[in-house]
């Protein structure tokens, strides 16, 4: 269910902008998508999981947040990070 560390650090390593960038908006959603996949994952077996749903729903938001602020502040490197990730919008 949650993101072990070996995938999270190849996730950062992957969208981190420069060397030992662990803060950036792009390692964060790419973090928090990871961890939504996994989640949505474990929804398709637990169903009635409505504790772990209320943090997904809590993910999802904080994603669109940090992915708002990445398209305000620079609409390139939006297009690239959703088009990287595979995320509609």
């Amino acid at each position: 269910m949650s993101i072990t560390n070996e995938r999270k650090l190849e996730v950062i390593s992957e969208y981190a902008t420069k060397p030992g960038d662990t803060g950036s908006p792009e390692v964060q959603v790419a973090v928090l998508s990871e961890r939504i996949t996994n989640l949505t994952e474990h929804f398709k077996t637990h169903a009635k999981d409505n504790h772990s749903r209320r943090g997904l729903i809590k993910m999802v938001s904080q994603r669109r947040r940090l992915l708002d602020y990445i398209k305000a502040s620079d609409e390139k490197r939006y297009e690239a990070l959703i088009s990287r990730l595979g995320l509609r919008r």
